[in-house]
């Protein structure tokens, strides 16, 4: 058996060589709109690119409690055509991408507006790259695999949490498999993208925690990573103080637009923060918990993160401590290693304000050892985490979130 220490050797040169690679690659961002209506300013920009029949893709819940009404109107005014595709499920399938695309499809669409959380964004653009490319979805999973791009794609989201609308990524759900892939592709990231606090005032406080939670282990996956730069930091350290000061005004005062802006703009931050320096142990478990479970990634994601921070702190003391700072956590004069603790102890403390559990109810113990050897692989293979670990420390960090009973 190959020695740990030299598994650990192997994982960080091809880290090694994904940083550098990601210096020299272009990472485009969206033409952003950002502010209480901007998603009417994006109508109005796609008005203004002509770019024909456009594909609303979006969840029925959204059209039932008519979030969508203003902007339908607002396209309506402006003359341009869409058809929708409401069947947008948590976690989208390949099953779900290919019933969007018969849609578009079959309304002659040519161009794709995605209106929700990140299982909105997320089909949309996979729905817009199997529109160019004749492969299938599951051929696309990895790196650089979108060869022909996509269609035109816009991105309103309503929930502050996965930063999708500028991320380089698309998650897809295989129940066949019971897993869940990534693709990745810089031809993945919207071309325009709205940032629109007035969408996300009605946000249920269970969501609004959970998509929260998700937002900031965004960022601080990434401000932890080995691959992080002077840029993803800046993002990351931003995004990381706007959270821990305006998720608890949103959870207490729903309607509190202000704090709903910032709560947008973080998200927003920390996506550009991770689709350079990378996330972490914290999401490879997460997705596994998502395909056996269905657990909503970021309340498996809230569950999670402050394990793995106990676990990284070691390797990661001086970082934690300087995210303390940023965001008023500590006392003066405390040691690295206090601050470090403090701002664990204050995720802590969040989630259990938040309604989230310090376990997972649906985890099975007979489930343990092909959840962390997926974990491991994901992990090691595409993220730059600052410690390692072992399947025997994976599997007893996971065991720690069985039901108790």
């Amino acid at each position: 058996m190959v020695p740990f220490s030299l598994q650990v050797a192997v994982y960080r040169l091809v880290m090694l060589v994904l940083k550098l690679a990601s210096k020299v690659l272009r990472f485009p961002q969206p033409e952003l709109f950002a502010g209480p209506g901007a998603s009417l300013q994006l109508c109005e920009a796609i008005a203004r690119d002509r770019p024909g029949k456009v594909l609303i893709v979006t969840d029925a819940m959204l059209v039932k409690i008519g979030l969508l009404s203003d902007i339908e109107s607002k396209l309506k005014e402006l003359g341009v055509e869409y058809a929708l595709f409401d069947g947008v499920l948590p976690d989208p399938t390949i099953a779900l991408i290919e019933d969007g695309l018969k849609v578009l499809q079959r309304e002659g669409c040519s161009a794709i507006l995605a209106i929700g959380g990140g299982s909105s964004i997320d089909a949309a653009k996979v729905i817009a790259a199997r529109a160019r490319n004749n492969k299938s979805v599951a051929k696309m999973a990895g790196l650089f695999r979108v060869w022909r791009g996509m269609l035109p794609l816009y991105a309103i989201p309503t929930t502050a949490g996965t930063g999708s609308e500028v991320t380089i990524a698309a998650v897809v759900s295989d129940p066949s498999q019971q897993k869940k892939f990534a693709i990745m592709d810089p031809k993945l990231v919207p071309a325009k993208a709205a940032l629109d606090g007035n969408l996300m005032r009605g946000l249920p406080a269970p969501i609004t925690a959970a998509t929260g939670m998700d937002a900031l282990t965004h960022a601080v996956e990434a401000y932890i990573s080995r691959n992080a730069t002077p840029g993803t930091d800046a993002d990351a350290v931003e995004a990381t103080r706007l959270i821990m000061q305006n998720l608890p005004k949103v959870m207490a005062d729903g309607g509190d637009l202000a704090a709903r802006q910032k709560m947008a703009v973080a998200s927003y931050q920390a996506g550009v923060a991770f689709t350079r320096a990378g996330v972490g142990y914290v999401h490879a478990i997460s997705h596994n918990f998502g395909a056996r479970y269905h657990t909503p990634h970021g309340l498996a994601n809230a569950i999670v993160l402050p394990y793995i921070l106990e676990y990284s702190k070691p390797s990661c003391t001086d970082r934690l401590a300087e995210l303390a700072r940023a965001s008023g956590i500590g006392q003066p004069g405390q040691s690295a290693s206090q601050l470090a603790d403090a701002f664990i102890a204050r995720i802590r403390e969040m989630n259990a304000q938040y309604g989230v559990p310090t376990r997972l109810d649906a985890l099975k113990a007979d489930d343990i050892p092909a959840i962390a050897a997926a974990a491991l692989h994901e992990a090691h293979w595409t993220y730059a985490v600052p410690r390692y670990m072992d399947r025997t420390s994976c599997e007893g960090l996971i065991r720690r979130l069985l039901p108790q009973g």
